[in-house]
């Protein structure tokens, strides 16, 4: 019998390939399907992408480059539209939005966070505006957001602290606001967060020691306040720390100290308090270490001599004592050092060993002893500041082998000596030399001219003699010329020609000759210096001459000063053509005629002086349109007429009005009430009469009233009780009447009253500035009785009040 299979067993082989047959068309359909679906969703993915970059385009108002022309451009692949990139596992997906620097104007759509493999977006340097949608936080693979400079406002999202693969933060440079939010100490991946030059407040969060990774924050230029969280020394990676330009208070954080990567450590401009920490010696990789503009206290630590890294030293404006430490002395790297602005004593250590040092400011201490011979090995130095301190001898003469000095400021020491007379050849390249204020004589040297990047000559308050050198005038970028306060002459016509020749120095701003020996006429080429100029100071000379017409060449002068010399004929009515000019004093000379009714046109004008001179005639009303005017004074001449009641209505009138010395007559307008801002009134030595008006208590910022010698008279008003800051009042000489008011005693700063000859009568009052006769005079008073004994007044007896009233009364009778 032949053998065969089973028919059971061939139909369990058939239902088994039946079954199998069935299994593969299935899966066959599924992955079609599947496919299908994958390439739906794939499609939709995409066409979601190309929306949301529409949606952000939609809210551009502007783009001045066209960077955007090309979307929507049907087709362009939008993976190929400018500043799109797409990846390469998902070719349809935007992984990368770059549209920096495009001067784009607009918001930021929220739809942009339907970019769901956006990686990085940077949209900064543009001028975007708006709020950081709230939608950014659901970026999940966004790695860098850079949205720096832009006008963005608002809030920071909190739901950024959702992305959890960020690295980079950067949105400094806009107007964002409110607090920092503690959600970003999710982002444990953060390596950089930047957020200066906002408007943020509050704290800075100190959850923030959780981003282990962060290298670099930067917090600066914000309102930030409160202390330094102390956890913030335990951001092991932290690379640079800038918190400058905030309110923060408090002591700085000793554990700063353990950030061994430390390169930068920028603290200034805050309120921190306390001394320095000992601790931040240890920062051995710190480069660049700023604490200036502090209320810092205490010594410099020593252990700063331990950071061998450190290129730049900022400590300025603090407050901090002592020595400056020896150990600074070991640091080979450093280049810039800055200490100015403190209260430091002692000696100024030999720095010799600083082979890169090319800044050292050591200004405004209290540094004495000799500068040290030593620092002219400096031969990297090219700024050396040392003004204001108590620095005493001769400037050392290796000082004047430091080649590549740009800056040389030694002003207000007591240094002695004279300049070499080859000092512009030996410092070829200085840019600024400042000496005022010592006591240096000799001559200015010629040698000067050779320094031919000399912007700023300062030598001030000295004992130079002998004449100015016409050398100077080869010096083109000399910008300041500061040689007040000298023994410096011009006794002929020959010694003023310096003049001549700085009218080659076409950027020249400051010429300041006052308080010296200049005699003569002014040469008529002093109108063709540089228009540029803008300080002009001519006072305490012996200068002669009228003031030339051709001064109102000087179109950007803001000051001029030609007092204390012998200058003579009228104001010219061109100065009125110097419409930037803010101060102008010709007091103290010889001019005459009347005051220039146009010197109203000078609207910007501060301060005022045409004192000690022959000006007569009537106080132009016109004065009134100078609305910035804070100081007039015109006494001593021989002005005459009714005080203008528009004068007395310059507002802006604050530190002081002196009309005093002339023969200004009639009564005092009410509009002295106007004068409320003025610390000083002195209408003294006029012929003004009548009553002081009542409206003089407006004036409630007076401190000094002078209205002595002239032909008032009345009682003195009560109102005058209103100037509670009052510290001197003199009404001499007048003819006042009455009782002295009792509120006078009342006024609580007043410490010197004079009331002499008038015909005031009856008790003086026993309180206030009457306890004491060194502060009040009362001679010339005879009907004045009372008083503290020493005035040496009659006494006020109550028997003789009684007989004049019972007499009185008895008259009444008959």
């Amino acid at each position: 019998m032949a053998l065969g299979a089973s028919p059971v067993l061939v139909r369990r082989m058939e239902s088994l390939f039946h079954a199998l047959f069935f299994l593969i068309i299935l899966l066959y359909v599924m992955s079609a399907a599947w496919c299908t679906a994958t390439a739906a969703a794939g499609i939709k993915q995409a066409a979601s992408d190309r929306a949301a970059l529409l949606s952000f385009k939609s809210l551009i108002d502007d783009d001045p480059f066209g960077a955007l022309l090309s979307w929507n451009n049907g087709s362009l692949h939008y993976c190929r539209w400018r500043g799109v990139s797409c990846g390469r596992r998902h070719p349809n997906r935007v992984t990368a939005l770059d549209l920096k620097s495009l001067r784009l104007t607009g918001l930021v759509s929220p739809a942009v966070a339907n970019l769901t493999f956006i990686r990085r977006i940077d949209l900064s340097d543009n001028m975007l505006g708006g709020r950081i949608p709230e939608e950014f936080g659901s970026l999940r693979r966004l790695r860098y957001l850079n949205l720096s400079v832009n006008s963005l406002r608002g809030t920071i999202p909190s739901s950024l602290g959702n992305c959890s693969n960020l690295q980079l933060l950067n949105l400094r440079d806009n107007k964002l606001d409110g607090e920092i939010p503690p959600t970003l100490s999710s982002l444990s991946g953060l390596r950089e967060l930047m957020l200066r030059q906002n408007m943020l407040q509050g704290t800075i969060p100190s959850n923030l020691t959780q981003c282990q990774e962060l290298q670099v924050v930067d917090l600066s230029n914000n309102f930030l306040t409160e202390e330094i969280p102390p956890e913030l020394g335990y951001l092991s990676r932290l690379i640079s720390l800038t918190l400058s330009y905030n309110n923060l208070t408090g002591a700085i954080p000793a554990t700063l100290g353990n950030l061994a990567q430390l390169q930068n450590l920028d603290l200034k401009f805050n309120s921190l308090s306390g001394s320095i920490p000992d601790s931040l010696g240890n920062l051995s990789s710190l480069i660049y270490l700023s604490f200036g503009k502090n209320n810092l206290s205490g010594p410099m630590p020593p252990s700063f001599g331990s950071l061998p890294s450190l290129n730049m030293l900022e400590i300025q404006q603090n407050s901090l004592t002592g020595t400056i430490p020896s150990t600074l002395t070991n640091l080979s790297s450093l280049s810039q050092l800055s200490l100015a602005v403190n209260n430091l004593h002692g000696e100024i250590p030999h720095f010799a060993e600083l082979p890169v040092l090319s800044f050292l400011d050591c200004t405004s201490n209290h540094l004495l002893g000799t500068i040290p011979i030593s620092l002219g090995r400096l031969s990297s130095l090219e700024y050396l500041l040392l003004g204001m301190n108590n620095l005493t001898g001769e400037i050392p003469s290796s000082l004047y082998n430091l080649s590549s000095l740009k800056s040389l400021e030694l002003f207000e020491n007591q240094l002695e000596g004279t300049l070499p007379s080859n000092i512009g050849n030996a410092l070829p390249n200085l840019q600024v030399l400042s000496m005022g204020i010592n006591q240096l004589g000799g001559r200015i040297p010629a040698s000067l001219s050779n320094a031919s990047g000399l912007n700023e000559l300062e030598l001030l308050a000295n004992a130079f003699r002998g004449t100015i050198p016409p050398s100077l005038g080869a010096l083109q970028s000399l910008l300041w010329l500061q040689l007040a306060g000298n023994r410096l002459e011009a006794r002929k016509p020959s010694d003023w020609s310096f003049i001549t020749a700085l009218t080659n120095c076409t950027s020249l701003r400051a010429l300041q000759l006052q308080d010296n020996l200049l005699q003569g006429m002014m040469p008529k080429s002093i109108v063709n210096l540089s228009t540029s100029l803008n300080y002009l100071s001519l006072a305490k000379n012996q200068i002669s001459g009228i003031i030339p017409a051709e001064i109102e060449k000087f179109i950007n002068l803001t000051y001029l000063d030609m007092s204390v010399n012998d200058f003579r004929g009228t104001i010219p009515i061109e100065i009125s053509h110097l419409w930037q000019l803010q101060y102008l004093d010709l007091s103290n000379n010889m001019l005459s005629g009347e005051i220039p009714l146009t010197l109203g046109n000078l609207t910007r004008m501060d301060k005022l002086r045409l004192s000690s001179n022959e000006f007569e005639g009537a106080i132009p009303r016109t004065l009134s349109s100078m609305l910035m005017l804070e100081l007039l004074n015109l006494s001593n001449n021989r002005l005459s007429g009714t005080i203008p009641k528009e004068v007395l209505s310059i507002s802006s009138l604050a530190n002081f009005l002196d009309l005093s010395h002339n023969l200004l007559n009639n009564s005092l307008p009410l509009e002295v009430g106007n004068l409320i801002n003025v610390g000083e009134l002195d209408l003294s030595n006029n012929k003004l009469s009548g009553e002081i008006p009542d409206t003089i208590g407006k004036c409630t910022i007076l401190e000094i009233l002078h209205l002595e010698n002239n032909l008032f008279q009345g009682s003195i008003p009560s109102s005058i009780s209103n100037l509670r800051g009052l510290k001197e009042l003199d009404l001499s000489k007048n003819f006042y009447s009455g009782q002295i008011p009792a509120s006078l005693d009342e006024l609580p700063d007043l410490r010197n009253l004079n009331l002499s000859f008038n015909s005031f009568e009856g008790r003086v009052p026993m309180k206030g500035v009457f306890k004491n006769a060194s502060e009040v005079s009362l001679i010339g008073n005879p009907k004045l009785c009372g008083g503290i004994p020493e005035l040496h007044l009659l006494k006020c007896t109550s028997e003789a009040f009684a007989a004049k009233h019972h007499s009185d009364y008895k008259l009444k009778i008959i």
